[in-house]
C-alpha cells in the first residue's frame, strides 16, 4: 500500500500523484490534507509514517510539503521510517537502493510535476539491493533506534 500525506504546499502535487498513481493501477490511501487551507505538516508526516512503520511489506510513503524538508524531518522522529528527500532521479534511486528509504518526501514548490511523477515511479520501482555495506549501516541506525527507546523507557521509569 501506498500513503499519501500533504501540507496545503504539498497540496496540488499529492493530487497529480494521486491521478497517476490511479492511472497506473497502483494502490494507495490518501492520509490528507483535503484542500489548500493551512495545516501543520507533522500531523500527515506522522499519519503517513505510522502506516508505513507498521511494517507490512510493500508498505511504503509519500509526503509532500513545500521543500519536503519539514515533512522529512517529522517522518524520521517515527521509529523505523527511513524518509529521504527526493530532488533529483539519482537521489531518488539511491534512496531505495542503498537506503531502502520507505518514505518519499517531495517539494511542491522545488520540483515541477513531471518531474516529481518520475521520482515516484523511480522510487516505487527500485528495490532495496540489500548489498552486505547498506544492510550494515541500515542495521546500525536500527540499533541507534533500539538503544534510544531503551534509554526513553528508563527516563520514564
Amino acid at each position: 500500500m501506498i500513503y499519501l500525506g500533504a501540507d496545503h504546499g504539498g497540496y496540488e502535487l499529492k493530487e497529480e500523484i494521486k491521478r497517476h498513481l490511479k492511472d497506473e493501477g497502483i494502490e494507495f490511501e490518501d492520509l490528507g490534507t483535503y484542500s489548500k487551507e493551512s495545516v501543520d505538516y507533522p500531523d500527515y508526516a506522522f499519519a503517513v509514517a505510522d502506516k508505513v512503520a507498521s511494517n507490512k511489506p510493500g508498505n511504503f510513503g509519500i509526503l509532500v510539503c513545500t521543500t519536503a524538508t519539514g515533512m522529512c524531518i517529522a517522518a524520521n522522529k517515527v521509529r523505523g521510517i527511513r524518509a529521504a528527500v527526493g530532488y533529483s532521479e539519482d537521489v531518488i534511486q539511491r534512496a531505495r537502493n542503498d537506503t531502502d528509504a520507505n518514505i518519499l518526501c517531495l517539494g511542491g514548490g522545488a520540483m515541477n510535476h513531471s518531474e516529481a511523477i518520475k521520482g515516484v515511479d523511480i522510487f516505487l520501482k527500485t528495490p532495496f539491493s540489500n548489498a552486505e555495506r547498506h544492510a550494515r549501516r541500515i542495521n546500525k541506525i536500527k540499533a541507534r533506534e533500539e538503544s534510544e527507546m531503551g534509554e526513553r523507557k528508563k527516563g520514564a521509569a
